[in-house]
């Protein structure tokens, strides 16, 4: 079966390869002007993401450093108590043979007395005690090996310096990077959490039997003190040691909200780029619209180009003005 195409249709076929190109140009660049918006709207989809992102970063990161000032209010407080003690009074290193029969005189039922012998029996027991004695408290896990880059770019970030040096350094750290350090900071510190459990029991023992001993008894008053000062020394440590455990933390925060919003200015970039070569294209349509309507006289086509112009110029009056 042949197919014939009708006089009519012939005449509205171009007659030569440039009269095809004129005729496809519109239609090409439309579909490269939507594609260009798609991509442009997208860009700015992530970059608000981005925003969101860093501001949900922030908000975590506010809350590591209060922690981090608590920490270190404690402390500091710790500190001070023991060195008002220690300027007032005598204050003796424990003993456990003394804290052993000051544990036998209390009352048999008493669960502090079972508690406090069994702890003292345990085979860590005497050392902790020992250590504590000391003011020595567990040694925080050995940090992992960072990246130099990421390493520069958390001093700057602890030194307070300006965005403009930050950024720099920044900006080649990836953020699998930033959320494998985040979570080795964070397992350091429970690590360090369980590592002093057994030291926090023996202190709270120790409280608890300084609770127990005799009032205005020179051998109570004595063993009292002792053990208040001890608990002063190694909760200051403590608490020390974990306000710097949680300051790297918030540290890391600060570097995520940071990359985040560097992420988010790019693609705000790339967004506006994206957006300027679709107006590009729409410019192509409206110059290829014009010359079809030269060449076809037209006046749809004249009317479809003047639509489109001032579609552009109502774009740059907004984006100028408005």
């Amino acid at each position: 079966m042949k197919l014939t195409i009708p006089d009519d249709l012939k005449k509205d076929v171009p007659p030569n390869q440039w009269g095809k190109i004129l005729s496809s140009t519109p239609v090409v660049m439309t579909v490269v002007a939507t594609l260009l918006a798609g991509l442009a709207s997208s860009e700015m989809t992530r970059a608000q993401y981005d925003r969101a992102l860093a501001a949900q970063q922030q908000s975590k990161a506010g809350d590591q450093w209060s922690f981090f000032q608590a920490k270190r209010l404690r402390s500091a407080l710790q500190q001070n108590t023991l060195e008002l003690l220690q300027s007032t009074t005598e204050i003796r290193p424990l003993d456990a043979a003394k804290l052993r029969q000051a544990a036998k005189a209390l009352p048999a039922a008493a669960s502090i007395r079972t508690n406090l012998l069994a702890r003292l029996d345990l085979a860590d027991g005497l050392p902790t005690l020992r250590a504590l004695a000391q003011g020595e408290m567990p040694a925080p896990p050995a940090e992992a090996g960072l990246n130099p880059v990421l390493t520069a770019a958390l001093d700057a970030v602890a030194d307070a310096r300006p965005e403009s040096e930050i950024t720099p350094l920044l900006a080649p750290v990836s953020n699998p990077e930033l959320d494998a350090a985040l979570r080795s900071a964070r397992d350091r510190s429970q690590a360090y959490d369980s590592a002093v459990k057994p030291f926090n029991a023996m202190l709270d023992l120790l409280e608890q039997l300084a609770g127990r001993l005799p009032l205005n008894a020179a051998a109570g008053d004595s063993l009292s003190r002792d053990i208040t000062a001890v608990r002063l020394r190694c909760l200051s440590h403590r608490y020390e040691t974990e306000a710097r455990l949680n300051q790297r933390i918030a540290n890391l925060l600060e570097l995520q909200v940071r990359k985040s919003n560097l992420t988010a200015e790019r693609h705000h970039r790339r967004s506006q780029r994206f957006f300027f070569g679709m107006l590009a294209a729409q410019a192509a349509v409206i110059v290829s619209t014009f010359a079809l309507a030269t060449q076809r006289r037209s006046l749809l086509w004249s009317l479809a180009a003047a639509a489109g112009l001032l579609a552009i110029f109502f774009a740059i009056y907004v984006y100028l003005f408005v």
